[in-house]
């Protein structure tokens, strides 16, 4: 029987940053993504937080830099964040304010 991984719960994307992505930093600090892989894509997610009473989900190919990102604009603001629609309009997703739209390898979907 293989082990159940529990996908850990955050209340906040602070509490998410300093709590997962910190310590998991110290100890890959090669690492550029959550998944620790170079390049591809994939639909596993990392961790949940909560953000506007919506639970969030953080994919696991997001890059470490853009979460810190992300942190930064989380100090400076309540709302670091702009909701936006998926292409089918059927989910949502998060981009960080002020960021470009190409490249933002920050993926952020509405669990």
């Amino acid at each position: 029987m293989s082990p159940v991984n529990v996908i850990p719960e955050y209340k906040n994307f602070s509490e998410f940053y300093i709590q997962a992505v910190l310590p998991y930093k110290e100890l890959n600090p090669t690492h550029i993504r959550l998944d620790g892989k170079m390049l591809g894509n994939t639909r596993n997610f990392s961790a949940y937080f909560w953000y506007l009473d919506k639970k969030w989900k953080v994919g696991a190919d997001t890059h470490i830099d853009r979460l810190k990102l992300a942190f930064e604009a989380c100090k400076a603001s309540d709302e670091p964040f702009v909701v936006k629609y998926t292409r089918d309009k059927k989910g949502e997703y998060l981009e960080i304010k002020g960021q470009p739209i190409r490249d933002k390898k920050f993926y952020v979907y509405k669990a």
